[in-house]
């Protein structure tokens, strides 16, 4: 059996979408599953819809995502170049061939003679088709006398090269995801196989890359499942041995109908996109999950579930785990729904794994934060306090906000609850007695604390509440004497005494 090879082929036309990056993941997964090797093309025939940086966009994606390929434009590779806009010679060599078969002909039709016989058949209710019925009387070299045709190419007339689709077979499909199925030839059109620029399409291309690279699995979009039976006759024609199909389901809305969009994003207010794009004409910015503080880990965890089911139905894999256990078979045949909630559970759960050491590098990446009157142990003790509770690692900074700010102003709510005539003079006293505490560390403090409380006849509640109001603003946050640990003791005390001031 041959060794497994798969390819990822995105088009440079925008950036990479979620449903790509599923796409990319899956490959890699059953590539590595196998002992295979990971194929990254890039498929920039449509010049017409190419995105200037969005090549870049993508290999910078998948790095983010660590789904590394074996060979790339960039990795380079034994079946090299990996870009369709300079494999040209490659498809003339492969067109000549096929132009000696009867499965490709010459159309000469121009577009405004198509768009004629469109309007002819819209006028009449029905829907033109380049097809085995039609081309018999259109311009094409099935039409048209040897000479004619040999005119018109010394004219240097344009012309496409479309696929002569046989008349009444049915061909039987096989998809390892979905099963078998079949389809009437009859129901299939003639495709465009070379444009008239010379460059092949999607169909054309894609089938001689993947004999040329030695493809043996294409794993691709459910919105490819029409095109397989053309595909399935391209290997005929050519001779060649075709690879195995997988066809994958959407990725659905949030509420479950239709493909996940952009739009649906902004609407909802989360990325579809890995990293943030700026579009280079309109200059527009696309968020992306990087940007938005996922961490890489937790977005391809969260990827991969969207349509995949694990044994024993676990959640939490690492990349290494997930390529352990990735089976094609496995893959849903429905769709799957989206989830935002879903996608913040993930990172949730990521970062609570991440080490506090790990967190603080992440936490100094934080942009438009101060941290500079703060040294690495207060804040290895901020992460700790807060880690677990935050989904973002910037919520520990917005989340925690008092411990690098002093409350500018206190809660309503919380200074009916907690405050009272006799409240300003009981923290004064705690404040002098925080003020004579030389070991100023949580355990000690919560002792001191407990027997400030005891000596005067008090609840804990009747101190630790006023406390945390005086140093947080709020009643929020972690334990009060973890507070007044990270804070230190001037500013624990200043902050009590600024609360004794203000609060009335």
């Amino acid at each position: 059996m041959s060794k497994v090879r798969v390819r990822f082929a995105p088009s440079p036309t925008g950036p990479l979408h979620l449903g790509g990056v599923r796409t990319a993941l899956y490959d890699y997964l059953f590539a590595k599953n196998q002992g295979g090797e990971f194929v990254l093309r890039i498929e920039d025939t449509d010049t017409a819809r190419y995105v200037e940086g969005a090549e870049d966009y993508i290999m910078e994606a998948l790095e983010w995502c660590g789904i590394i390929p074996d060979e790339s434009p960039k990795h380079g590779g034994k079946f090299a170049p990996y870009r369709q806009s300079e494999r040209r010679e490659i498809y003339d060599k492969h067109l000549a061939e096929i132009l000696k078969t009867d499965y490709a002909y010459l159309a000469f039709d121009t577009p405004e003679e198509l768009d004629a016989i469109r309007k002819e058949y819209e006028e009449n209710g029905e829907v033109f088709a380049y097809n085995y019925i039609t081309r018999n009387r259109l311009k094409n070299s099935l039409t048209l006398s040897k000479d004619e045709v040999e005119r018109l190419l010394a004219e240097n007339v344009p012309y496409v090269v479309r696929f002569k689709m046989p008349i009444d077979r049915i061909l039987n499909l096989e998809d390892i995801i979905r099963g078998k199925s079949s389809v009437n030839t009859n129901t299939l059109d003639d495709k465009v196989l070379v444009k008239n620029d010379g460059m092949p399409t999607y169909h054309f291309a894609n089938i001689i890359d993947d004999h040329e690279m030695k493809i043996t699995h294409v794993i691709r979009g459910e919105e490819w499942l029409p095109s397989l039976g053309l595909h399935y006759l391209l290997y005929e024609a050519m001779g060649w041995e075709r690879p195995q199909f997988a066809h994958l389901s959407l990725i659905l809305k949030p509420e479950g109908k239709g493909k996940l969009s952009k739009r649906d994003g902004d609407k909802f207010g989360f990325p579809v996109f890995p990293l943030n794009f700026r579009d280079p004409q309109t200059g527009v910015v696309s968020k992306g999950y990087r940007e938005e503080g996922y961490l890489p880990e937790a977005f391809i965890n969260m990827v991969a579930l969207l349509g995949w089911s694990p044994a024993n139905d676990r959640e939490i894999l690492s990349l290494e785990e997930m390529t352990k256990e990735f089976d094609l078979h496995k893959v849903h045949k429905a769709g799957a729904r989206f989830s935002k909630e879903k996608a913040e559970w993930f990172n949730h759960e990521y970062l609570k794994l991440t080490s506090d050491q790990e967190a603080l590098v992440l936490f100094k990446k934080v942009e438009d934060i101060n941290l500079s009157h703060l040294d690495d142990d207060q804040l290895l003790k901020i992460i700790s306090l807060m880690k677990e509770r935050a989904t973002f690692i910037k919520d520990i900074y917005t989340d925690g906000k008092f411990f690098f700010e002093a409350p500018s102003s206190y809660d309503e709510k919380a200074v009916k609850k907690a405050w009272n005539e006799q409240t300003s003079s009981l923290m004064n006293d705690f404040a002098e007695a925080l003020h004579g505490t030389e070991i100023f560390e949580a355990e000690n403090l919560r002792h001191i604390i407990h027997d400030f409380a005891e000596t005067r006849g008090l609840g804990m509640g009747k101190v630790m509440m006023p406390l945390r109001l005086a140093l947080v603003g709020e009643l929020k946050g972690p334990d009060v004497p973890d507070i007044l640990q990270v804070l230190g003791k001037e500013e624990s005390v200043g902050r009590i005494k600024n609360a004794v001031n203000n609060i009335s």
